[in-house]
């Protein structure tokens, strides 16, 4: 079972939190970065997550018609297959989908899983985004209702991000300032509309000073910490005993963090963490390595005819799968998921 049922998808997150650790969420954009991931997670023994955000849709999809939804359907497809071949299990998530891009993207995917529900299987994503954080919060969330109550009939798991993630990401950007930082009141007003698990189930982003991309130390402040307050708030609130995590909060923008600020953001309930900026980085660095040192051979200089052998992508792409599957090991000894697949 390699690829997460709904049930088994929810047994992970819940391990994760019992566990205090979480499920390294790997960007992919193509079949060979998606055995990248997969290998790192098998090496690494570890479960994971593959994700999707609307670029990798758009370039799965091919420069022609660039179709988000058709990319993205074809390398589920493809991971529902190739993964029978790896000794973890892994979830299927798509990315970061603002406003604009829902029509083409998500809501056709909830679609695709409605049908293949109703034909009494699985949905071929176990979760997807919602990125509302460039709505208000009200806006944010009314869109957030309705595409939980789909989500949960067709036993998907929706993430919500309901505050500003800084940087960018495929189009979306903030600035890096004081409103990276997700306050009680907005998880409140989160659980009155989404609920706490009873209207279908919900990762959140939360925002702790979370910025996309990898920046200088010193221009960006993480407050771990703050998990901590958002549930002990809203735990208050509802009643829940001292000390539970009623959220099971996802880690944005978490390239170049500090081994300090993971442990923390997993004891305070991180269940799943983005790695996207550090994985493209390990994938093609070596394919640059690769390159300069085979100059010659990779281009028919002078009027040569180069050498086949250096530059056949097979070559250069072995390289490139090893140096992103190694980054994802170490992302999963980061995040102490290693060793913890479901036997």
């Amino acid at each position: 079972m390699p690829i997460a049922t709904p049930e088994v998808y929810s047994e992970m997150l819940d391990r994760a939190k019992a566990g205090k650790f979480a499920y390294p969420a790997i960007n992919v954009t193509s079949t060979q970065t998606l055995h990248a991931a997969l290998r790192g997670f098998a090496e690494a023994e570890s479960d994971g997550i593959i994700q999707i955000s609307t670029g990798g849709a758009e370039f799965l999809g091919g420069q022609y018609s660039k179709d988000m939804v058709t990319g993205s359907v074809a390398l589920a497809e493809f991971a529902h297959i190739v993964a029978e071949k790896y000794p973890v299990t892994v979830a299927l998530h798509t990315d970061h989908c603002p406003k604009d891009k829902l029509d083409g993207y998500v809501r056709p995917l909830l679609a695709v899983s409605e049908e293949r529900v109703k034909a009494g299987r699985n949905p071929l994503f176990q979760s997807h985004m919602w990125d509302g954080s460039a709505e208000t919060l009200a806006d944010n969330l009314e869109i957030a209702q309705e595409l939980l109550a789909r989500a949960a009939a067709a036993k998907i798991i929706l993430e919500v991000e309901i505050t500003p993630t800084g940087g960018e990401e495929d189009g979306v950007s903030h600035e890096i300032n004081d409103s990276l930082y997700t306050t009680v009141d907005d998880a409140v007003r989160t659980v009155e509309a989404l609920g706490l698990g009873e209207k279908g189930r919900y990762l959140l982003a939360a925002s702790f000073g979370n910025v996309h991309g990898v920046y200088k130390p010193g221009n960006v402040v993480l407050r771990p910490d703050l998990l901590k307050e958002l549930n002990e708030g809203v735990a208050a609130k509802y009643g829940k005993p001292a000390g539970s995590q009623p959220f099971d909060f996802v880690f944005h923008g978490g390239s170049g963090s500090t081994a300090e600020e993971i442990a923390t953001a997993l004891d305070n309930g991180v269940v799943k963490m983005n790695l996207d900026t550090d994985t493209q980085y390990a994938f093609t660095r070596p394919v640059a390595d690769h390159m300069f040192r085979n100059y010659d051979g990779v281009l028919k200089v002078d009027g040569e005819v180069g050498s086949k052998k250096t530059y056949d992508p097979r070559t250069w792409g072995k390289l490139a799968e090893a140096g992103m599957a190694a980054r994802v090991v170490e992302a999963t000894q980061h995040l102490r998921s290693a060793g913890q697949k479901i036997k």
